[in-house]
Parts: structure tokens; sequence; C-alpha cells
């Protein structure tokens, strides 16, 4: 609502002020009269009637703010604008209305007092321009929660007493029902298998590449995808008790309690505001004590050019033009920023949570070694096995038939083909009695795997799933599969720690294959095995230390870590919730982007000071020719060409500034 109110007064306010500044620049600057039909007076009736909806209506969101600000007595921003804006109008106002009440000294060569109702009216439009920026930025904030809430079914196939289903919504489903999950199907509720097998897809709530296993027992969560098998639940938790729904709540909690960073802006303007203020209160006495007469109107006139000028027209572009040329900058290299509050977080980060799954690594499952135990070579180990999974969906025999294809391996038919289930697959190729699977399959089969002892340690060590394969009742070879490092990521971590940064692990993988990861890539500190509430009590641990986190993740089990930590950095090509929990997305996947995020916010945060200053600097220095400081000696009081002077200047200042940020290395 605020975004469509602000647009609302923006495009009312903009083509009001451009009115307004083209034709008093024009005379100001160029010495050219743009309306010679009307008199000096008319002219002056002509721009009150122009300024008067800018500052009244369009700017009454920030004399709200400003008044509150008074009230509560934490000077911001919208003081400044407030104050200076309603000093320029009210000035004006009476330069209109009452224009006997100032000298004769202070009548321009046209014989009227001079107004600043294009300085109102332009920095009303200016800062209004600067927070549609911001709200734009903004307006997604909920959409994480409403992913996290889409991933649960609408519905439920519910199994009544005679074992017929009824699709039932998934609000009607109770602890203690039982439900019929088809293949493809999410899981609706949290609960355990009580008929049938299957192999469920978990990756998105723990981290782990490979579909589990799920017997009578087993446990289930919401929001899971179920393979290629059927099978029937008993539910045991429902609503707001699921691991999905508590994960929700971690969600909205951490974005509901994550304190808002203040803007730069407001931190200069709180000493700013305070001196400009006493400025103007000691030029008004200064001229009430030494002035020649009338001193009221001197004094009245100084007082109130010091508000004018003091308040800067490119405040409100400052930290947000900033900010749009770093997102724009920021997309071109793969990295998507929401606003600047996640700029300025990242650029004084000191911790980094890294996820494995899809985030160190590919997230896809590849078949790394292929050991025999027999007479057979890799090639005829793989091409059996490839050709006993051919038709099969499940990821680990994909990433055998793949190794296959891309060696160009010819598959062989299959006949008398069985799964067996929770164990692995068998049939017969060319004439022999093939199996392939896990440890069990073989147990079942009497076949011995003493042989592979040793090779089967040490692959299991370093984190790899491992496959057995037997031909005609002997031990033919191993197949070991696992989820790549990406190519990248070496590269990436050792940046992030060259640059100072604690560079963190935190996975619902294995320990074994944890650890394997970090010693590939020489990173110390591993948590292993944790789950959502984990990875978000590991913010809070680091927090507790004192160190700024950030955190970067790809499932839906990151989500709440991301929304908790200081900057969430999202995968692209992970969980929308997980994009839309962070305040950074890294498009490409890849994690160097991390390395150009955290430098990009560097250079924007130092580019947004380098805007303030350039904002405030033409204003401070015009400050003292308001005050009135040179009149005893040169004679020069504030003229309406010094507040035109310094309004350009500050913006042009600011948005040539802002604009080096398209150029900048990264």
């Amino acid at each position: 609502p605020e975004l469509l109110d602000f647009t609302r007064r923006l495009k009312i306010a903009a083509p009001l002020s451009l009115v307004l500044l083209v034709t008093e620049m024009a005379q100001h600057i160029l010495g050219i009269d743009l309306l010679p039909f009307l008199t000096a007076q008319q002219q002056s009736w002509l721009q009150l009637g122009l300024a008067t909806p800018v500052v009244l209506w369009c700017g009454l969101p920030f004399f709200e703010r400003g008044w509150n600000s008074l009230k509560s007595g934490h000077l911001n921003m919208f003081t400044l604008i407030a104050a200076g804006t309603g000093a320029a109008f009210l000035y004006s106002l009476f330069a209109v209305l009452a224009p006997g009440i100032f000298p004769s000294s202070m009548l321009t060569h046209k014989g009227i007092v001079a107004n600043y109702f294009e300085s109102a009216a332009v920095i009303i439009t200016l800062v209004l321009l600067g927070q549609v920026f911001e709200l734009r930025a903004r307006e997604r904030t909920g959409d994480s929660i409403r992913s996290l809430l889409n991933l649960a079914p609408e519905t439920a196939q519910k199994v009544l007493a005679d074992g017929s289903t009824q699709i039932v919504p998934l609000e009607e489903v109770g602890v203690g029902d039982r439900l019929r999950v088809a293949a493809g199907e999410k899981v609706p509720t949290d609960g355990i298998v009580v008929e049938g097998s299957s192999a469920v897809d978990e990756s998105l709530l723990t981290g782990e590449p490979l579909p589990v296993d799920k017997s009578p027992g087993d446990g289930l969560t919401a929001g899971t995808l179920n393979g290629t098998g059927t099978f029937i639940m008993e539910v045991q938790r429902t609503g707001e008790e699921t691991t999905l729904s508590r994960i929700v709540a971690m969600v909205a909690e951490a974005q509901r309690t994550r304190a808002p960073v203040q803007n730069l802006a407001d931190r200069v303007a709180a000493w700013f505001v305070p001196a400009v203020i006493a400025v103007s209160v000691m030029a008004f006495l200064g001229w009430m004590l030494w002035a020649p007469t009338p001193a009221l109107g001197h004094a009245l006139i100084a007082a109130v050019s010091v508000l004018i000028i003091a308040c800067p027209c490119a405040l409100g572009l400052a930290t947000p033009l900033s900010v749009m040329v770093a997102t724009g900058r920021g997309a071109h290299l793969g990295v998507l920023v929401k606003n600047a509050e996640y700029l300025e977080r990242l650029a004084t980060v000191d911790a980094v949570i890294v996820d494995k799954t899809g985030t160190l690594t590919e997230g896809k499952p590849a078949l790394t070694t292929i050991t025999p135990a027999g007479s057979l070579s890799q090639a005829e180990i793989l091409k059996l096995a490839a050709s006993l999974e051919q038709g099969s969906a499940h990821p680990l025999a994909m990433a055998i038939v793949t190794a296959a294809q891309e060696q160009k391996l010819g598959l062989d038919p299959v006949n008398n083909f069985l799964t067996v289930t929770g164990k692995g697959v068998q049939g017969e190729v060319g004439g022999k009695h093939v199996l392939l699977g896990n440890q069990a399959l073989l147990d079942a089969e009497n076949i011995s795997i003493a042989d592979a002892a040793g090779e089967l340690d040490e692959l299991r060590t370093t984190g790899h799933t491992v496959m057995f394969l037997a031909v005609d009742g002997q031990l033919a070879g191993l197949l070991a599969v696992s989820d790549p490092i990406r190519e990248t990521t070496a590269d990436a971590i050792r940046a992030l720690q060259d640059s100072g940064l604690k560079v963190i692990m935190a996975t619902g993988d294995h320990r074994a294959t944890a650890q394997s990861v970090a010693r590939e890539l020489s990173n110390g500190e591993v948590h292993a095995g944790i789950l959502p509430a984990g990875k978000k009590e590991l913010v809070d641990e680091l927090h507790a230390q004192g160190l700024r986190v950030a955190m970067v993740g790809d499932g839906i089990n990151d989500a709440p870590a991301l929304a908790q930590a200081d900057v969430g950095i999202a995968i692209g090509s992970g969980a929308d919730v997980a994009v839309e929990s962070a305040g950074i997305t890294l498009i490409k996947g890849d994690l160097r982007g991390v390395v150009r995020a955290r430098k990009l916010a560097q250079k924007t945060m130092s580019n947004i000071r380098q805007n303030l200053f350039l904002a405030f600097v033409y204003n401070a220095l015009g400050v003292p020719i308001a005050a009135g400081l040179l009149y005893p000696v040169f004679g020069i009081l504030l003229s309406p060409m010094i507040a035109a002077a310094a309004m350009s200047l500050s913006s042009l200042s600011v948005v040539s500034n802002a604009l080096r940020l398209q150029h900048q290395s990264l």
C-alpha cells in the first residue's frame, strides 16, 4: 500500500516540479524568461499554485515523519526535509501573500520578494523518487512464507475403513488417519510408513542429495517428494505441529525480529539537523542584535534561509541511487540484491556459514569410482550395471547410466528384471545373472565382500555411496557415487578466507561426507548432520560471540538460517523459499559470486558515504552565506541563485558519483 501511495504522489509531484524547475532555472541561470506574458507577481502566484499540491499533499508523509522524529527526539533525514521544505514554502507563501513585511532591501530588480517554491517542490519530488526505489526493492518480503506453505499439498488421499481412498482437504486430516501417497506426490503431513515402500527425496529438508529408502516404520516429513513407489502412511502430526510448519514459524520469527539497519542518511542527519537548527537560531539572534532596521525582517529571512539552504535535495537520492546502480551491476555479475540494507550488512560480516549440498557441491550424484573385484574391467562393470539400471529413474541409477553414455558404451537388454525393495535390482544381462545394490542385497544372496573390505572402508570414509555388482554369484566390483564439488568452490573458499572471513560448513549430510569435502577444500570448521533448527541455532551462537554472520544455502533447510543471519545469500538454482528468505541471490550458482557480492557491497557503501558528503557539502558551504556571515564585509546575502546552484551541483555530483559503480572492478 505504501508503494502504491508514494507512486501516486510521485506521478503528481514530478510534472508540477519539473515545470517549476525549468521556468525558475531558465530565468536564474540562463537569463531567459519562459513566461514573458506574465508579470513577476503573476509568476509568483503561478508558482504558488504549482507548489502547493506538491508540498502539502505529495510531501505530507515526510512532514508526518519529521513531526514524529521531533516528538521522539530521534532526528533523521525527514526532520531535515520537513524543516527545509516547510521553511521554504512558508517563507515563499508570505513573500507572495504579504510582501510588505519584508525590508525593501530584499526586493529583486523586478520589485518582488524572491521565493523558493521550486526548491521545496523539487526536494519533495526527489525524496519521493528515492522512497519509491527503496519500496520497490522491498515489495516481495512476504513471499518466503508463502513459498514454504506452498510445499505442502492442499489435499490428501485418505484411506477409508473398506480400503478405498477419498481425496480430502489437508485440514480435514487428523492424527491416526491413514493416507495413500502415490509415486511423484508430495508427502501431505508428518507420519510413518505402515504399508509399501519407496525412495523419498528429502533433499530440500536435509540437504542429502540422494533419496532415502522408506519401508514400514520409517518416518516421513510433510513437503518431501515421493519417488517411484507407492505407500500408505499413518499421520502423526498435523497443522502447526509438522516440521514444515515449524520451519515456516522460524522464518517468520527471524524476519520479524531482525532489526532494520538505520539509514546512513539518518545517521548523518542526526548531527547535521541540530547543527543547522543551532546556526538558524544564532543567525536570528545575531540579526536581531546587530542588523539594520527592520531587524526582525532581516533576522527572519536569515533564520529561514539557513533552513532552506541546509536541506539538500540530493539527500533522498544518495542511498537509493547508489543501490540502483549497484544492483544493476550485480545482476550482470549474477548477483541479485534486494535492497541497501543487505549490502550494508554484507560489507561488514565477520563469518560466513556455507551449506554443502548444492552450494559447495553440484547437488547431483555422479559416478566417481569403479573398483574391480574380479576379472572384469571397469568398462565391463559399468556396462553391466548401466544395462541393468537403464529403465530406472532412481538418482543412483541415473548416475550410472549417465556415466555409461558419456563413455559411449552400448547397453544390453535385460531379462527377468526384479527390484528388491530397499536393497537393489537384479536380472539377466548377456546370459549372466547380475545383481546391483547395497551390502544387504549381497548378504541375502550369501555373496562375500571380504576381498573388497579395504576399498569399501576407504570409499565410505571419503563420503561415497557404494553399490556392489555381483555376476553369477561372485562379487565383480564396487561402484561409488558422490556429489562432486563444484570446480569454482576451492578458489571461492580461499578468496573468502583471504578477505578475513571465517568460513564454516554446515550441512544435514553425514559427517564422513562433510569431513571429506572440508579436507578437499582446506576448510576447518564443519557442522554435519544438523537440521533446519540446528543451522538457525548455529547463527544464534555466532551472534552470541559478537560476530556478524552471512549464510549461504540453497534448500528449504537453509531458509530459517538465511532469514536469521545478518544477510542470507541463496544459490539461485535452489529452492524458491531459500531465494526469497535471502537478501542476496547468486543466479549462476557459483560460490565466487559471494566474493563478488562482498566487494560490491563494500564499494557500494563507500559510494553511498561519498554521495552523502556530496549531498551535504554544497549546502553546508551555503549555510554561512545564508546566516549572513559575509554581509558585514561583502554585503552578500543568500539569493535564489545560490540555492539553485547548491541544488543542481549536489544532485549532479551524486548522480555522477553513483554511476561510477558501473565501471569499478570487482
